[in-house]
């Protein structure tokens, strides 16, 4: 079963999954800070085991995104 067909994902298997699915690349560090901060993906607990829906990976990845823009002048901040 590769990550595109589980339905959740453990932290180490989030990057690959962002960039083969969204092409958005993201560290594994990153995703640590982030779940420590705040800012990432929602993620459950399985006991002590962070896991992460394909769903709410999906929506988090799309939500990063911009619209889409034909100069760099349009790009919101």
């Amino acid at each position: 079963m590769t990550t595109l067909e589980k339905p959740r994902l453990r932290r180490s298997e989030v990057p690959a999954y962002l960039l083969d699915k969204h092409g958005i690349p993201i560290a594994l560090a990153t995703l640590n800070k982030m779940a420590t901060t705040g800012g990432g993906p929602a993620m459950r607990y399985a006991g002590r085991i962070p896991l992460y829906d394909v769903e709410d990976l999906d929506r988090w990845a799309t939500d990063r995104l911009s619209r889409p823009v034909t100069s760099t002048s349009e790009k919101v901040a």
